[in-house]
């Protein structure tokens, strides 16, 4: 280890005419293994960690990622897929090694089924791109991580990420019909149907997705879409306490409301992101502690209203301010603008650790108290935000001289510590980031020994020579 912060793998198991036949699969010029360009590949969003691949390469085809798999196979050569880098759980960190896969020239939208409302599409299409070409036509893929102008589509599916709109609409995994798949062995497979409706075996669609790499390489997906709603409404709720925006998102539902998003910002998160892209739309009073960003869509716009004038109603019974309502479409964009910039913002000041904690929504004001009470008495400091609406929160997490949470025993028993509150709380580790390589560690707390021996049962039947991302979730 060259560093507290770098590790290379120097146990090569790569040699001169291994490297010529990935070469021969992929090409000269995308089969990269100087050490210069290897850094790109070496690190994702994930806390401060650097892990250099042996070689890197970026195959345009199924079948030639299933030359690599039986290559890699034979040799016992350690693989890491990676998307676009845009992780938060170290999921595509190449801690042993080994070959990396990037997924970034496999970036076409195949085909845009409007009769039967589904996309088919390679693993690197960018997510957003993927929305906005839906969208043309009149048709949704709701899933938008705040990523989603440079995540691929394919990690969207290893994390089976979710976004605001989760709260609503459901996550990744609720729009996946069907995968084309690279087992470990190199061998291609499909894992379902085209249909909506599957009762055929076990459902192998479902079990890849939020895999995160460790079971098989996903190179085609086809999703299931929706009509695009016609009209959508925002509003922003600042609140004189964070006990008091969580009650409120819980008062919410118990109304009878579902919004489209309902997302958290505490006051500390918003500060900084508004400094970061110059933004004085939000006023920030002294006796603000968060403020909760509302939607709600729909195609009839007397309704929506109707639904907005009811929750604002509602929500004077918990001590807010002045609600802001965004009157058109730039507003709307400057405020989802703070939301989607929060992670990169709080980041930049230090803030490198991120878990992703998710409880029932009613169970927030109390984590949110615990986790303040925790930073207090392990000395960081956190500011949190997140999907509130489906009682997912993102902690980022200040300490100084402590850029990870690997190498810092004490951050280690804090954060065994706030799981073991979650677990109380009836909540789990992870709601959209997936575990990797940064909270595998703590897979104990929500699972027994059973469990985890089932897990690790699935890992073995699919990759029995445990190449394929292994390490990740948990170590065999």
């Amino acid at each position: 280890m060259n560093s507290a912060k770098e590790k290379l793998h120097l146990r090569s198991s790569l040699n001169p005419e291994l490297i010529s036949r990935f070469e021969d699969i992929v090409g000269k010029e995308f089969a990269i293994y100087d050490r210069e360009s290897l850094y790109q590949y070496a690190h994702d969003e994930t806390e401060e960690l650097i892990y250099l691949p042996e070689i890197a390469l970026r195959p345009r085809t199924a079948e030639e990622i299933s030359a690599i798999m039986k290559i890699c196979s034979k040799h016992k050569i350690p693989v890491t897929p990676r998307g676009a880098g845009t992780g938060l759980s170290g999921g595509a960190l190449p801690d042993l090694g080994g070959v990396l896969i990037s997924m970034d020239r496999m970036n076409s939208i195949l085909e845009i089924d409007e009769k039967n409302l589904q996309v088919t599409t390679e693993p690197g299409v960018i997510t957003e791109v993927l929305q906005e070409s839906v969208k043309a036509k009149g048709l949704f893929y709701p899933p938008d991580p705040s990523s989603r102008g440079s995540c691929f589509i394919g990690g969207n599916i290893a994390e089976n990420s979710g976004g605001p709109k989760a709260v609503k609409y459901g996550v990744v995994r609720d729009y996946v019909l069907n995968l084309q798949v690279v087992i470990p062995n190199g061998e291609i497979i499909w894992t379902g149907a085209n249909v909506l409706k599957n009762s055929t075996g076990y459902n192998l669609t479902q079990l890849v997705v939020g895999s995160e790499g460790t079971l098989g390489i996903v190179t085609k997906i086809v999703l299931k879409l929706i009509p695009f709603p016609k009209y959508d409404l925002l509003m922003l709720v600042p609140f004189k306490s964070l006990d008091k925006a969580g009650e409120a998102v819980s008062a919410i539902f118990r109304a009878g409301f579902t919004p489209s998003a309902l997302e958290l910002i505490e006051i500390d998160a918003l500060k900084i992101v508004s400094q970061m892209v110059g933004d004085t739309s939000v006023p920030i009073g002294d006796d603000i502690e968060a403020h909760l960003i509302i939607e709600v869509d729909g195609n009839h716009m007397d309704t929506l209203m109707k639904e907005m004038e009811s929750i604002s109603d509602l929500l004077t019974g918990y001590d807010c301010g002045d609600i802001y309502f965004a009157d058109d479409a730039r507003q709307k964009a400057e405020l989802w603008k703070l939301r989607r910039r929060v992670a990169e913002a709080v980041k930049l000041q230090g803030y490198s650790i991120e878990e992703d904690t998710v409880v029932p929504r009613a169970a927030l004001p109390a984590l949110i108290r615990g986790v303040k009470e925790l930073g207090k008495k392990y000395g960081y400091h956190a500011v949190c935000y997140g999907h509130a609406g489906d009682g997912n929160l993102h902690i980022r997490i200040r300490k100084e001289g402590t850029l990870n949470s690997l190498e810092d025993p004490a951050m280690v028993e804090s954060l065994r510590a706030l799981f073991e509150l979650v677990n109380e709380l009836g909540g789990t580790i992870s709601g959209e980031h997936g575990i990797g390589l940064v909270q595998k560690g703590y897979m104990d707390i929500v699972f027994d020994k059973n469990q985890l021996q089932l897990m690790r049962g699935i890992k073995k039947t699919f990759d029995p020579d445990n190449i394929l991302n292994a390490g990740k979730i948990f170590d065999l």
